[in-house]
């Protein structure tokens, strides 16, 4: 089989790097390109990088001899990962686009365009086909899909079955984010040590508005909204990686508990396509009263699976539960190729 080669944006930074190491050994993708800034440009890859490689696996070995080029159309790839800083994702994203390229972002920037696909595989594949627009525009085969917000990913994944089958009306949600979901260097040890912060810039607002595109549907080409109000509360504590959520859902009508589980354990509608990165379970529902934990469980499915636990009723909404999902992989590099290989199935690579 003839792989397909894909490039990487922003290679040198802790997304970058993290899609290096999910990438190595993929069976559909091969990485032939690595862009990252001017100051990186006309490296190799390993001495680009230098001591800044922060993953607990080595730099693989087809990839430490790489030219970092810089992050400009010419790249030879049909498809490129882009783990770029948001303050330049915007327009170069849009320069790979017109260019005839396939473009799976990490990056904010694009997420609320009109013709852009807010993508959870398992959740809105049918989002897919505003791609055709995009095509249109561009003339080419060029177009922009985005995974969302590392946050927002978790909490989709574990109400979506929840809402395709009961509608969720309200959601309440407090996060307790991972201190890799800041990135490199990230927040200082003196304010993060002993401490939690209750702020995340921009963050509340994004699982606000996002989890309505990725719920919503898409008629006659626009996206429209779903119809429920989400409240979020955003805090960064001293975990590596996997970001909790404490979640209370007010229902259309209330179901039983007993429903609730079996919406999630039967909840599996990647499984007829076998993509590589597609986890035996979307879904794992814990039984145990203090799980799931971050140190524990947030590398079940290759930290591709979304865990859940202690459901139980809400004397203010109708139920309340506790999810955890892994930011950098689940929430970043994993759900971008993720993406890139339900595109390849479904014939638009």
């Amino acid at each position: 089989m003839n792989k397909i080669k894909v490039g990487i944006l922003g290679a040198t930074g802790m997304v970058g790097q993290r899609f290096i190491q999910l990438l190595d050994g993929h069976p559909w993708f091969e990485i032939t390109e690595l862009a990252a800034s001017e100051r990186s440009a006309g490296k190799n890859y390993e001495d680009s990088v230098g001591d800044r490689w922060k993953l607990e696996t080595v730099i693989p070995e087809k990839v430490r001899r790489l030219p970092v080029k810089e992050c400009r159309p010419g790249l030879d790839c049909r498809i490129v990962f882009s783990a770029l800083d948001a303050d330049v994702a915007g327009p170069v994203e849009e320069e790979f686009a017109r260019a005839g390229y396939a473009v799976s972002s990490n990056s904010r920037n694009h997420r609320m365009d009109a013709d852009v696909p807010l993508l959870v595989p398992e959740v809105n594949e049918g989002h897919l086909d505003v791609i055709e627009k995009q095509k249109k525009k561009h003339g080419n085969n060029g177009f922009i899909v985005t995974n969302p917000n590392c946050s927002t990913i978790g909490l989709v994944l574990g109400i979506a079955p929840l809402h395709q089958k009961f509608t969720i009306k309200k959601i309440m949600v407090t996060t307790m984010q991972a201190l890799s979901g800041a990135g490199y260097p990230g927040v200082a040890s003196l304010d993060i040590l002993d401490n939690v912060i209750p702020f995340i810039g921009g963050e509340e607002a994004k699982m606000e508005s996002e989890t309505l595109k990725i719920l919503g549907s898409l008629k006659n080409g626009a996206f429209v909204f779903a119809d429920m109000k989400v409240s979020a509360s955003c805090n960064r504590v001293h975990v590596k990686d996997g970001h909790m959520e404490c979640v209370s859902v007010a229902f259309e009508k209330k179901p039983a508990p007993g429903d609730i589980i079996s919406a999630w354990e039967s909840f599996n509608p990647l499984k007829q396509y076998s993509l590589p990165f597609s986890p035996p379970a979307p879904i794992v529902v814990m039984k145990n009263e203090k799980r799931p934990q971050p140190r524990f469980d947030r590398e079940i499915g290759k930290g591709m699976t979304c865990s859940v636990g202690r459901l139980r009723e809400c004397p203010v909404l109708d139920y309340k539960f506790v999810l955890l999902s892994h930011n950098t992989i689940r929430g970043a590099a994993g759900a971008a190729i993720l993406n890139a290989e339900l595109l390849n199935v479904k014939g638009l690579l």
